[in-house]
């Protein structure tokens, strides 16, 4: 198939267009980079600030209409695909559609439906905008409810889905939010990722159990890295010759890779109930997730027997407590270091994952 992916969360088309590759098929990205992670891209559409960087990308995209046409499957990483006001979006959404076979949109990252779900029907304990039946009120929570509720961001988000021929979710967070809207045309497919060359699963260090958080200082308080934070650096403060924390805030991509080698832990997103891009790609060398590890999340990919990730609550006591644990008994981290690497083998392999992709496309 001829296949054109639009956008890009976190590595996640890129990884995907290597595996489709792999087993035969002709792949196009097109995508900023996700900005300043500068994720590979065949065709970049970077924006540059301000009004005129909007005019600029517009007319590179009107320049780039002839090489958007003719596949098979367009896949949109969101309903905001390109880097340009959701009004201006309906045109090229329309466009793509005519000039291509299929459609599909990505359950990836923050939209309508998400947002909207988490305040409304409420289908989990806990996510970016609701605890139980209380909603967050933190100022990027707040943010994103001004920015997709009531606005041009619904209207598109609610067009494309209710047009497109089907919706792929990558976390079970996203799966519980589009499936009950859409059971007929949603999937949960997890996210890629190509296995590392080497790996361990022994000890970073015989002395000292060595932590490893990134930090978008941006985003720290609405993914409670913040919370994460304190915690491990109060601990550092208890278990200083036993434990070591090492940081990195707001890195490329490329460096953030080289900083967790060395790691037996990440801790990642206080708020998930599955490992995104990031702490994957660390337990695929290896290192052990902290964050996101509910019992949906091994549910909807039917594991009984590999649970490598240390789960915790979203509450600074429970992130203090489990990592605590880790330690005060560092003979569990071989086990949980194997588990995490069979883990990614079995479920986010970029090659059986581009096979679930064609299979889906195919319906």
């Amino acid at each position: 198939m001829k296949i054109l992916l639009i956008g890009e969360y976190s590595n996640v088309h890129a990884t995907l267009a290597e595996g489709l590759r792999v087993i035969g098929h002709e792949v196009t990205v097109v995508s900023d980079g996700d900005g300043w992670k500068n994720y590979p891209r065949d065709i970049d559409v970077s924006r540059t600030p301000g009004k005129l960087g909007g005019i600029l990308l517009m007319a590179r995209l009107y320049m780039l209409l002839p090489k958007l046409r003719g596949y098979d499957v367009v896949q949109l990483i969101n309903p905001m695909f390109f880097e340009l006001k959701a009004e201006r979006l309906f045109w090229f959404y329309k466009w793509l559609r005519r000039h291509n076979k299929r459609l599909l949109l990505g359950a990836f990252g923050m939209d309508y439906y998400w947002v909207n779900e988490c305040l409304t029907r409420k289908p989990l304990r806990y996510s970016d905008f609701n605890f139980g039946s209380e909603e967050r009120t933190d100022p990027e929570a707040m943010h994103y409810r001004q920015d997709w509720l009531g606005t041009a961001k619904e209207r598109l988000n609610k067009f494309i889905a209710e047009d497109c021929d089907g919706i792929i979710t990558g976390l079970y967070e996203y799966w519980a939010c589009y499936h009950p809207v859409f059971p007929d045309k949603s999937t949960y497919i997890p996210f890629p990722l190509q296995m590392p060359a080497s790996f361990s699963t022994e000890r970073a260090s015989k002395s000292k159990v060595v932590f490893f958080i990134g930090i978008n200082r941006e985003r720290s308080v609405y993914k409670g890295t913040d919370i994460m934070l304190k915690a491990a650096q109060d601990l550092q403060a208890k278990y200083a010759d036993r434990m070591q924390l090492n940081i990195a805030e707001s890195v490329p991509f490329n460096e953030y890779q080289q900083m967790m080698e060395g790691s037996d832990a990440i801790l990642d997103q206080l708020y998930a109930y599955t490992p995104s891009m990031n702490p994957l790609l660390a337990m695929s060398k290896g290192i052990i997730c902290v964050g996101g590890g509910e019992p949906e999340s091994y549910e909807i990919i039917h594991e009984t027997e590999l649970h490598p990730i240390i789960n915790v609550e979203p509450t600074y006591d429970s992130v203090y407590q489990e990592l605590e644990q880790l330690i005060l008994h560092p003979e569990r981290i071989p086990e949980l270091k194997r588990q995490s690497v069979e883990y990614i083998k079995k479920h986010h392999d970029f090659l059986k994952v581009a096979m679930q992709y064609v299979n889906f496309w195919n319906r």
